[in-house]
């Protein structure tokens, strides 16, 4: 599979926000939103416009399989736009995971899962400038239950944020942030490694903390 055309507007490059579920990822990038300047896109989360459209969410292994086919293709998609489109003001795109998130809900092994994609592990890494893991809350501190599209008990986001970290072994760029016991703290830190991906004039003039 060919990789994804880029026009002649300087291609911006993909930051990766990542994690278990539960570890405040959502909270995150909404205070990106609205702290952050025009040129820093969000791009939402893959799996919640596939299950918040409808798509079947079965536990078979046939059913992870196509939903994390349709999720792979969504992201890849979502990333494409902002690259390819003249139209896209992004100077930093920052992604609500990434195409390895998806091996972490995968019913077989990674190298299946590249292989159907048409992909390897090393050119996904090489897509994505910065990865920045979070990590869930302790004991299910602090989890969130009410998402009705998340399904994980608090024992099930650990060992998913445990795949997931594994998923993304090799990337040189990449980043931890563990929990705080203030989540104010947590979005702070996260805020501070994203602003340095940020081009000089974007960056002069962001808050580090996001009620500054």
């Amino acid at each position: 599979m060919s990789s994804p055309r880029v026009s002649a507007r300087s291609a911006p490059p993909l930051v990766v926000l990542t994690g278990g579920p539960g570890a405040g990822k959502t909270a995150v990038l909404e205070v990106v939103r609205r702290h952050f300047c025009e040129h820093v896109v969000v791009l939402p989360e893959a799996a919640s416009i596939v299950f918040g459209g409808g798509f079947p969410r079965r536990p078979s292994d046939i059913g992870r399989m196509s939903a994390q086919r349709a999720i792979f293709s969504v992201q890849r998609e979502l990333e494409r736009l902002e690259l390819e489109d003249p139209a896209s003001t992004a100077r930093v795109v920052l992604c609500d995971r990434g195409t390895l998130d998806g091996i972490a809900y995968y019913p077989g092994p990674a190298e299946e899962y590249l292989r159907e994609r048409g992909t390897t592990h090393e050119a996904e890494i090489a897509k994505y400038a910065r990865v920045v893991h979070l990590r869930p809350p302790p004991d299910g501190r602090g989890y969130d239950h009410k998402n009705p599209l998340r399904v994980e008990t608090a024992a099930e986001a650990h060992a998913i944020d445990a795949r997931i970290e594994a998923a993304w072994n090799g990337h040189p760029n990449r980043v931890f942030v563990e929990s705080y016991e203030l989540f104010f703290d947590k979005v702070a830190r996260v805020l501070s490694i994203l602003r340095d991906e940020l081009p000089d004039d974007c960056r002069a003039h962001i808050a580090l903390a996001p009620g500054e």
